[in-house]
């Protein structure tokens, strides 16, 4: 299945989503999943594989959370971190899709992070960075700070506000991207982080449970 058959259903999903996306933008993100799927040929970054799947499970489901961030950011220019970014997603399609965020993609495996570089190089995103790291050696000292911190199927609510917490800025939010609402992994976080909302979407053509759970440092609510 080619771009020219995926792309009906892509602006089909961005306009239900409510996103007013160019068609250049349209094209990067076709194009990034094209990508992924060559690469995927050689190194395991999805286990996704057929196109119209990964359409849905990737490019629709990561692009749903893009009204939810932009109210958040309030459209202003703003540093992201995606942790445990694997293949880019959402880090890549928000660094298409918003051009005034600055986005970096961190992952512990080396050939993720150097697929975000070529991402970047081949798809000319200045705003996106791949990077090679424990998330947990991320600080937000001397201005290296991000003011959202997102993450989707990374891991639990605690372990991924335990580790990242030292790259979040004073006053930014956690952005974790969950697929049923997590209960339990709520009542398991410690007092030091403040859930603020917990937000239900809606992913055009994708029957399955999604949400996004937002968090802030407690003493910062």
């Amino acid at each position: 299945m080619s771009a020219a058959d995926l792309r009906p259903a892509l602006e089909a999903g961005v306009r239900e989503l409510g996103l007013a996306l160019s068609g250049a933008q349209i094209d990067q993100l076709l194009a990034y999943q094209d990508l992924i799927a060559k690469w995927n040929k050689v190194y395991n970054l999805t286990a996704v594989r057929d196109p119209a799947e990964m359409l849905t499970h990737h490019l629709l489901d990561s692009l749903a959370a893009l009204p939810p961030l932009l109210r958040q950011t309030e459209g202003l220019p703003a540093r992201l971190l995606d942790v445990g970014s694997g293949g880019g997603l959402p880090g890549v399609v928000i660094a298409i899709t918003c051009p005034q965020i600055e986005v970096h993609c961190v992952d512990t495996v080396l050939k993720k992070a150097t697929f975000i570089q070529q991402v970047a190089a081949s798809l000319r995103l200045p705003n996106l960075r791949g990077i090679h790291a424990r998330v947990e050696s991320l600080t937000a000292e001397g201005g290296g700070g991000y003011d959202v911190v997102c993450s989707r199927a990374f891991a639990s609510l605690m372990d991924f506000t335990t580790w990242s917490r030292l790259a979040l800025k004073p006053g930014g939010v956690w952005m974790a991207l969950k697929g049923k609402h997590p209960a339990d992994e709520l009542a398991a976080l410690p007092a030091s982080v403040a859930v603020f909302h917990v937000e239900q979407l809606q992913v055009p053509g994708l029957g399955a449970e999604r949400c996004i759970v937002w968090m802030r440092g407690a003493s910062e609510g």
